[in-house]
């Protein structure tokens, strides 16, 4: 790392664990009551880019369904260097099926090539594989331990936050009270490491915005938030309803959102959202966290990243 990208590495740690959090004594083990981040203020240090967008290109185990054999390969550790090199961009969000694998070795490896380039990973998106709303105990209990992992991971990695799918079925009716109970237990072992839980407005019918606030709400714990997806609510609803979706969500928001500006569906149909829009909610509701660059448009991923942090340099407030 030259002196210049080392200089902006370290600025960007010590802005991230300014402000200590208040501590209580719980169990045998100190917890943070709540998270204390001093986020960037500067308009270009607030953006991530997602590696969501290049799983076409990403060599890994569990991406084998989305990589395309045609494209050049390219393994997780080089991304934060790829992120810098062609958009000057500093902040990274790595989806867990991106990782090779999850051992110490691994780990350590990522995170020097993070450090390397001068980026920092602000959060990471995973999927706990069976739901915290099933009728069946022994499995919500599966989905709060797989929540735990990610947790560490986190950590591990220096990331304020984990994004968690709340997981679910088509034939299974989310619940709210079975789905708080097992946050509850996630978000009390994330402020045991100080490290946010945040839900997306991702799948429409296990993850709507709405009966996500509502699990906020009875939750009521300050490691657990909302990440608000600019168009994922597009899909099924109209922009009416995602005015009032992102209002709710931004309201419940802390560190990480999501921008994208379009997306397909199954058909190609292809849904667009109003950005300007979008941003006026987040900004009104005061939001000071970090928006995470999410592609899902026509076209390839490096044009359409780039288009989106072009259009979030322009609504960024």
């Amino acid at each position: 790392m030259d002196n210049s990208c080392r200089r902006q590495f370290l600025k960007k740690s010590a802005v991230l664990a300014a402000g200590a959090a208040t501590l209580a004594w719980k169990g045998n083990l100190w917890s943070a009551t709540e998270p204390h981040l001093t986020f960037p203020t500067e308009p270009r240090d607030r953006i991530a880019v997602a590696s969501w967008p290049f799983r076409m290109f990403i060599e890994a185990p569990t991406n084998k369904w989305a990589r395309d054999p045609k494209l050049p390969g390219m393994d997780l550790t080089e991304f934060p260097a790829n992120v810098v090199k062609r958009f000057g961009i500093h902040n990274i969000e790595p989806l867990d099926q991106h990782f090779r694998s999850t051992d110490a070795a691994y780990m350590k490896q990522f995170r020097a090539a993070v450090d390397k380039a001068g980026c920092h990973v602000v959060d990471v998106p995973c999927d706990v594989h069976d739901s915290f709303y099933d009728t069946d105990p022994a499995k919500r209990k599966t989905a709060v331990e797989n929540g735990k992992k990610w947790v560490n991971v986190a950590l591990e990695l220096g990331s304020p936050s984990i994004r968690a799918h709340i997981g679910g079925s088509s034939k299974l009716k989310p619940d709210v009270a079975r789905t708080a109970e097992s946050l509850t237990q996630l978000a009390e072992y994330g402020a045991l490491k100080n490290i946010v839980v945040a839900l997306e407005n991702d799948d429409n019918f296990t993850e709507d915005p709405f009966f996500i606030v509502e699990v906020l709400d009875k939750v009521n714990n300050p490691y657990l938030h909302a990440l608000p997806d600019f168009c994922n609510s597009m899909m099924t609803h109209d922009q009416e309803f995602n005015n009032r979706a992102m209002e709710a969500m931004f309201k419940h928001a802390y560190s990480i959102a999501h921008m994208k500006d379009e997306e397909g569906d199954e058909k190609g149909k292809f849904h667009t959202v109003d950005v300007a829009k979008c941003f006026e909610i987040a900004k009104a509701q005061g939001y000071r966290g970090y928006f995470s660059m999410e592609w899902e448009g026509n076209g390839e991923p490096y044009a359409g990243t780039q288009r989106l942090i072009d259009e979030t340099l322009k609504y960024i407030r």
